[in-house]
């Protein structure tokens, strides 16, 4: 076989062929690699140019901008660029997505239309429904309406926060610029372990949380990571796990934040008279008070504290104005006095879940100012409400344990202040696995990918190994 030297090196002539194939083959490919990468920067700095507004050009559109007016409705928003029946069309279609008789005062709008020969013909419609949420209303040349909702497009802020109470939770979240739906998201995961009645100077919280932003504009809470509430010389932990398919929260021990009975009926209110012997407001006699006064404004939403049957719904000629009771499991029964009204649905027999809207806080009969009487008894005897006991509910399964583990393990670190790459952060994928995408191959793993699916590079690479 004929052989071809070089050098001190004599090689058979194949091997050269095949060699120098290699070659060219790769700088092919990284000819192309480039250019696509010098074309993709090209298309992405054209984009940027664009003066785009909700996702569309406005270089292709007249474009009106405004916010909505006192009094203003569609017709008026429309008038000049839509028909009478045009109108009428976009408001039925868009009903089941958004009803536009309830557009209100101050939110924005945009319409681009397009030069017909005479006029200007609306093309497409957005209305900011509130700070995430826009209603999209596109009109196709034969007059065919579709609508869509979409959200804006959101940045997630990843925080941690300590905050010192001196008041109360929400003056707290207020006095520490924070989102005030934060107060919400606490109250929700600790209703059931922390009386928020009872905050004293001293007690503190941590949260990991996700602050939402759109443009610099702060608009909510993502995902809270985790949370430690120090209350009463005692600290109480949160940690997100998905066991049943439903995002929850655990303390330390795997066991569930979510008990028997809720803390408390109703939220950010304070309690004006406490359960035992009193001088009542109306009679100023000295008496037996068998609850606990909850005030609050009139028209506050009061939910039921556990799962139950509501077993009476009346008006007490003896002071308590409208009452509701509850019968729950063990001998348990929550009464609810001087309500305003009852929530929809409300009616003897009903069977009610923890947490649901039941009725809401009055001043109906024997009353110097709206409250809620909130009363507790166990086989006919009255209990202190802020004193129910908490017995979990299932706590985190032996198959779940180790899982529930890696989750606690990365929420202390960060609780330490070790510093944390986002990587090892806790994240979604961690809390719902199935989540997780593959991610995009950067450009050398593409090179690589295609080397070793190319023939010739095969050839070659089997014959480096043959030779070594």
């Amino acid at each position: 076989m004929k052989k071809i030297r070089i050098g001190r090196w004599v090689v058979r002539w194949q091997w050269l062929v095949i060699i120098l194939s290699a070659v060219i083959v790769c700088t092919v490919v990284v000819c192309r690699l480039v250019h696509s990468s010098r074309r993709s920067d090209l298309d992405r700095e054209i984009a940027s140019e664009v003066d785009m507004l909700y996702g569309y050009d406005r270089s292709k559109y007249e474009v009106v901008e405004g916010v909505v007016a006192p009094n203003q409705t569609l017709s008026h928003l429309l008038d000049g660029c839509a028909s009478i029946a045009l109108i009428d069309n976009i408001a039925r279609t868009a009903k089941p997505t958004y009803d536009f008789r309830g557009m209100r005062v101050g939110n924005k709008y945009a319409l681009f239309l397009e030069p017909d020969s005479t006029h200007l013909l609306l093309r497409h419609l957005v209305y900011e429904k509130n700070s995430t949420d826009l209603i999209y209303v596109s009109v196709a040349a034969d007059g065919t309406v579709a609508v869509r909702e979409e959200q804006k497009q959101q940045t997630l802020v990843r925080r941690v926060v300590t905050a010192d109470i001196d008041s109360s939770l929400w003056n707290c979240i207020a006095d520490h610029n924070l989102p005030p739906s934060l107060a919400v998201e606490l109250e929700d995961i600790f209703g059931w372990s922390i009386n928020f009645f009872a905050l004293q100077t001293g007690d503190e919280f941590t949260v990991i949380f996700d602050e939402r932003y759109i443009e610099d504009k702060r608009v909510g809470t993502g995902t809270i990571w985790g949370v430690v509430f120090h209350h009463g010389g005692r600290d109480y932990y949160a940690f997100p796990f998905d066991q049943n398919g439903k995002l929850e929260y655990w303390d330390e021990n795997g066991k569930s934040m979510r008990k028997q009975f809720l803390k408390a009926p109703l939220k950010f209110t304070r309690i004006s008279s406490k359960y035992g012997m009193r001088v009542h407001p109306i009679n100023h006699r000295r008496q037996m008070h068998k609850g606990v006064d909850y005030a609050a404004p009139k028209g506050t939403p009061v939910m039921a504290i556990a799962d139950g049957k509501v077993t009476a719904k009346f008006w007490d000629n003896k002071g308590g104005g409208n009452v509701l009771k509850i019968t729950h499991a063990n001998g348990y029964v929550s009464m609810y006095l001087h309500l305003n009204g009852y929530a929809k649905g409300i009616k003897v027999g009903k069977h009610v879940s923890q947490g649901q809207l039941v009725a809401y806080v009055g001043t109906t009969g024997g009353s110097t100012g709206p409250h809620l009487d909130f009363r507790v008894t166990k086989n006919g005897s009255f209990l202190n409400p802020t004193n129910l006991p908490s017995n979990s509910v299932q706590p985190i399964s032996q198959s779940n344990r180790s899982a529930f583990d890696k989750i606690r393990g990365k929420v202390m670190t960060e609780f330490s202040g070790v510093e944390m790459d986002d990587d090892e952060r806790l994240s979604i994928y961690d809390l719902y696995p199935s989540r997780r995408k593959s991610e995009p191959l950067t450009p050398d793993e593409v090179m690589q990918k295609r080397l070793k699916t190319n023939p010739v590079s095969r050839t070659l690479s089997k014959l480096t190994t043959k030779n070594e």
